[in-house]
């Protein structure tokens, strides 16, 4: 099936992506410029099916990702807002090109009429190059399926949810919006984290009709959405619209490729070091991400290393127990005598607002002056079914990387749920890490 270009959930920028995305990008160019990596998409929900016309108009989405190319004008924005990404990759990403042939998608039907069926996603080619699809074609797959599968919904009156007459001022941040958690919904492409933000505009003058002082950074709860007037973006070509810092971490994929190749023994120090390799001393924040092989294996290596544990700014919960992180985390930096208070804490699982207000409350009491929260899914899937007036359902879609020169990767998580990768390899990590 063919369709208009217009109608197409292609992005509008090669810059509709994660940071982490460029700065892995980057990372991986430097680090490992020849490896092939391969990933595989999985849909956690069984019984989420797609029309085959979903399937074909996703397909010819994905072939006109060829149009994306980074402009001069980005080109010299990245270079003057992220001072850590070297020429070299910046000449890289100037010249960067998706290439749609490493892209597999195949339909499955699974009704008698065959008009319903599931999803098959494989990509496979040099990881420098394979590592930015990840982001794009799940904003791709999933405005598709709400275009065409699931359009029992409208954008009437949704403006207003991002506008409360009860605003309170509360010491934290929105870090990021994680486009891979997002059902794009908008006929025109435009993401609801585009709509999240144009509605900032409006803040300033509820703020000032309740004649409530504000000043910048001045953080605020409106109705069920965590707002800031000078909020940071994950989304790099958002950030670049609304003249915002981008903020990234460093995502699981980074672990899983640097672990299967360089082996699993203290795989989390060895990652770190292979990072700071690239950008240490760049001006690039240094967040980890704890979870890849468990937390508790994370902090056991990062102890091993005090300075490093000094020079990181702070680090990410990503699932399992938040309320357990922040004391964790304390009791690390405790006992190597570093002072923890002005360490960044960032928690991004599955947050609504007042999982974020409960989270805050308590690290204010462990004493962490640093705490900020990346939401996706409740910021951003606020809508409501138009017949019966019930909570929209997200899709729960994820690419993950699946391997690296043949070799298997994997993810353990803290959440038994979300673990990834061939039963052998995480039997074997949990095993040498001491792990039930």
């Amino acid at each position: 099936m063919s369709a208009p270009l217009s109608d197409l959930p292609v992005p509008s920028s090669i810059l509709d992506t994660d940071l982490y995305k460029l700065s892995m990008q980057q990372a991986v160019l430097q680090q490992f410029p020849t490896v092939h990596a391969t990933y595989r998409f999985t849909n956690r929900n069984l019984s989420t099916l797609f029309t085959r016309q979903s399937s074909e108009r996703f397909r010819t989405a994905v072939s006109h990702f060829t149009d994306l190319t980074l402009t001069e004008d980005e080109l010299q924005w990245l270079r003057t807002t992220c001072p850590y990404f070297t020429e070299e990759y910046l000449s890289y990403l100037s010249t960067y090109r998706y290439k749609p042939e490493q892209v597999k998608i195949k339909y499955i039907p699974v009704t008698d009429d065959n008009l319903k069926g599931r999803i098959e996603i494989s990509i496979s080619g040099p990881w420098v190059e394979t590592i930015l699809w990840e982001v794009p074609l799940m904003a791709c797959l999933s405005e598709t399926y709400f275009q065409l599968v699931d359009t029992d919904w409208t954008y009437d009156g949704q403006d207003g949810k991002f506008i409360s007459p009860h605003v309170h001022h509360i010491p934290f941040s929105l870090m990021s919006l994680h486009p891979q958690n997002l059902p794009t919904r908008k006929p025109d492409g435009f993401s609801r984290e585009a709509a999240a933000l144009a509605s900032l505009g409006h803040v300033v003058d509820v703020l000032s009709k309740l004649k409530i002082p504000y000043s910048m950074p001045s953080f605020v709860l409106l109705g069920t959405c965590l707002l800031l007037p000078a909020v940071s973006q994950g989304r790099v070509h958002l950030a670049r619209l609304y003249n915002l810092p981008p903020i990234g971490t460093i995502a699981h994929e980074w672990f899983m490729g640097v672990a299967a190749l360089e082996g699993y023994e203290n795989a989390n120090s060895k990652a770190l070091k292979l990072w700071e390799d690239v950008f240490l001393g760049k001006g690039a924040p240094l967040i980890a991400l704890t979870d890849t092989f468990a937390t508790d294996t994370f902090l056991r290596d990062f102890a091993t290393n005090p300075e490093r544990v000094f020079t990181w700014d702070g680090l990410r919960q990503d699932s399992g127990d938040p309320f357990a992180f922040g004391p964790r985390v304390k009791a690390m930096y405790e006992s190597l005598n570093i002072p923890y208070q002005d360490k960044l804490l960032v928690f991004s699982d599955a947050l609504n607002t007042e999982k974020c207000l409960a989270i805050k409350k308590q690290t204010d009491e462990l004493g962490f002056n640093k705490v900020s929260f990346g939401i996706g899914t409740f910021l951003s899937n606020d809508f409501r079914s138009s017949s019966t007036g019930e909570k929209s359902k997200a899709l729960n879609i994820v690419i993950k990387l699946s391997s690296v020169n043949d070799q298997p990767c994997i993810k353990l998580s803290d959440d038994l749920t979300k673990t990834t990768g061939p039963q052998e390899t995480v039997e074997y990590v949990k095993r040498i890490n001491h792990l039930k």
